[in-house]
C-alpha cells in the first residue's frame, strides 16, 4: 500500500505489469532549466531589463544631447557619451526667451490645477459614493462618457466660454479648463476608493459630532491617499505639458506657459537644438519630482482604483 502510494505520488501508475508514467502529470515545471519554474524569475528579470532599456534610451540620449555643443549634435556620427560636455546649453536655455518666466507660469498653473481638481473631485466623488439622489448613476456615466471626447474638439466651445467669462489671456482660465478636463477621471477613481471605505467608520466618526466636511478631510481623504496621489500625478502632468489649449487661449506673451516657451527654440529656418534639449530636460524635472514624491502611494492607487 505504501509503495503504491509512493509510486502514484512520483507520477507512475501501479497495477498489472511494469510501472508506467501517468499521462497529463508531467513534472518538468518544477525542475530547473530553460522552461522550468526556477528559470522564470530570471526570464522576468531579463524582460524587465529589456523593456527598461527601451523606455530609458530616448531619455538618456536626450540627456546626452543636452550636454553636447551644436556642432556635435549635428554630426553624422552621434554618440551617447558627450566627447566635449558643456553647460552652455542650459545657461542659454534658461536665460533666453523668458524661459524662467514661462517655467514659473507653468508651475503655478499645474499646482493650482491639482488643488482645484482634488477638491472638486473629492466632493463630487463623496456625493456619488455616499448619497442617493435622482439620476445619480446617469449623471455619473455622463461624466465617464465625456472621457471619450477628444480635448481638441472642445477648444472652440472652451474659448467661447472663457471669452464670455472674461478669462482669456489669464492663467485662471487655464486652471479652470485643465481642471474640467481631469475631473471625470478623478471622480471615477475617487468614487471607487470612497465606496471601499466601510460605512461603519464614517458612522462612528459622525457619532462624535463630525460634520460632512470633517468626515471627508479627516477620515476619507487620509484613507484614500493612494487615489489622491494618482489624481495629483496625472493632473500635474496634464497641466504641465499641455500645449494646444494654452496656445489657443493665451495671446499675452507674459502669460505663456513652458510648452509654448520651448517652441521658440524652433525657428522658421534653424533650430537651436542644444538649448531645446536642455530646456526639455529642465521641463522634465518637475514631473519626475512629483512622481518620486507620490510614488509611495501611486502604484497602489493605480492597481486598486476604479473597483467598486
Amino acid at each position: 500500500m505504501t509503495s503504491s502510494r509512493l509510486a502514484v505520488d512520483s507520477g507512475y501508475r501501479t497495477g498489472r505489469g511494469p510501472l508506467r508514467p501517468l499521462r497529463g502529470r508531467r513534472r518538468w515545471s518544477s525542475e530547473p532549466g530553460l522552461f522550468g519554474v526556477r528559470s522564470w524569475p530570471r526570464l522576468r528579470f531579463a524582460a524587465a531589463c529589456l523593456f527598461a532599456a527601451v523606455a530609458l534610451f530616448p531619455l538618456l540620449y536626450m540627456i546626452s544631447l543636452s550636454f553636447q555643443p551644436t556642432s556635435d549634435i549635428l554630426t553624422s556620427h552621434p554618440t551617447l557619451v558627450p566627447s566635449n560636455p558643456t553647460l552652455l546649453n542650459y545657461t542659454q536655455a534658461w536665460s533666453e526667451n523668458s524661459f524662467g518666466h514661462y517655467f514659473l507660469n507653468s508651475l503655478l498653473v499645474a499646482l493650482a490645477t491639482v488643488v482645484v481638481t482634488i477638491v472638486l473631485a473629492s466632493l463630487a466623488a463623496f456625493a456619488f459614493a455616499r448619497y442617493r439622489f435622482p439620476f445619480k448613476e446617469l449623471i455619473f456615466y455622463l461624466f465617464l462618457a465625456s472621457l471619450a471626447v477628444p480635448s481638441v474638439d472642445l477648444i472652440i466651445p472652451q474659448y467661447i466660454l472663457m471669452s464670455r467669462l472674461h478669462l482669456t489671456d489669464s492663467l485662471e482660465g487655464l486652471v479652470l479648463i485643465y481642471a474640467s478636463e481631469n475631473l471625470p477621471f478623478a471622480i471615477f477613481l475617487l468614487r471607487g476608493f470612497f465606496e471601499a471605505i466601510p460605512k461603519e467608520l464614517e458612522e462612528s466618526f459622525r457619532l462624535d459630532g463630525a460634520r460632512t466636511i470633517r468626515v471627508l478631510t479627516r477620515l476619507i481623504a487620509p484613507l484614500s491617499a493612494p487615489a489622491l496621489a494618482v489624481v495629483a500625478v496625472f493632473t500635474f502632468n496634464f497641466a504641465w505639458e499641455e500645449f494646444v489649449i494654452a496656445l489657443t487661449l493665451i495671446n499675452n506673451s507674459s502669460r505663456w506657459t513652458l510648452p509654448i516657451g520651448l517652441n521658440f527654440f524652433i525657428g522658421e529656418h534653424t533650430t537651436q537644438w542644444g538649448p531645446l534639449f536642455a530646456g526639455s530636460m529642465i521641463a522634465t524635472v518637475p514631473s519626475i519630482i512629483v512622481y518620486v514624491i507620490a510614488q509611495r502611494w501611486f502604484s497602489r492607487g493605480v492597481s486598486l482604483g476604479g473597483f467598486r
